[in-house]
């Protein structure tokens, strides 16, 4: 079974739209676990109004943030993949039957997929991020590549998964974690999810973002200013290129 990680807070804007995507997937054997982080908006009663049993929520009684969020409903799960999507985003149709076969086909610990952009309404496609076929730990610390929306992680193979709290990096760091272990992540080059640009959160602040990641490099990844430094320019350029080229496929140098 795939669980599916949706943290949400004050989500009602978008949340059914997410929640209709999981519910519209070729591969039914998952459960969509949603966490809803103190919401002071109709985001409860939203998902409440769903009756599918595969949808468990669980409503938190203080604000744990992005990692904190996803960390609980990870030690809720009781699937053997981790999938991750947040509440203002979207996955086409098939994406859990073609990352599951990939992942046994390729013997993969991490995988993820190349995904579209849409605009803040959803009404139509502004961009489409490539990815490579692999990537490796030096190849992560250098870009933004993986997609948390894309992310699926066999537990059977890493263990219990929890996000390091680094505001706006923690997805990053997690991928970093593991691939330092000497794993490599796969990536299934069709684009199966769809990215909502325009949100109002951390990640859409580049300066922040470029702190946060830097951040990793120096405490998560124990790296000495020399190192991290070598590392960065090419996280600026490639982070620069992602998220400014919404019109056109985006490719990154290594």
């Amino acid at each position: 079974m795939i669980s599916i990680i949706m943290p949400a807070h004050n989500a009602e804007a978008h949340i059914q739209a997410a929640i209709d995507s999981v519910l519209a997937q070729s591969w039914t054997d998952f459960e969509l676990l949603i966490l809803d982080d103190c919401s002071t908006d109709e985001t409860v009663a939203l998902v409440q109004a769903y009756t599918d049993p595969r949808i468990r929520l669980y409503m938190l009684e203080e604000n744990l943030g992005a990692a904190g969020t996803r960390n609980y409903g990870i030690r809720q799960a009781t699937g053997r993949y981790i999938a991750f999507l947040d509440s203002d985003d979207c996955w086409k149709p098939k994406k859990l039957e073609l990352q599951r076969a990939f992942m046994q086909e390729n013997k993969a610990a991490l995988s993820y997929t190349a995904y579209d952009v849409m605009s803040p309404d959803g009404e139509r496609i502004t961009g489409h991020v490539d990815v490579p076929e692999s990537v490796t730990y030096r190849y992560l610390l250098r870009n933004t590549i993986i997609g948390c929306l894309t992310v699926m992680i066999d537990t059977k193979q890493t263990g219990l998964v929890q996000m390091p709290s680094f505001k706006g990096a923690e997805d990053t760091a997690t991928w970093l974690s593991i691939l330092k272990k000497g794993y490599v992540a796969k990536g299934l080059t069709e684009p199966l999810a769809l990215y909502r640009k325009g949100n109002a959160s951390l990640s859409s602040n580049k300066f922040q973002m470029a702190k946060h990641i830097w951040q990793v490099y120096r405490k998560s990844q124990n790296m000495s200013v020399f190192t991290a430094l070598t590392h960065f320019p090419f996280y600026l350029w490639n982070g620069l290129v992602k998220h400014l080229r919404t019109g056109g496929s985006v490719k990154l140098v290594k």
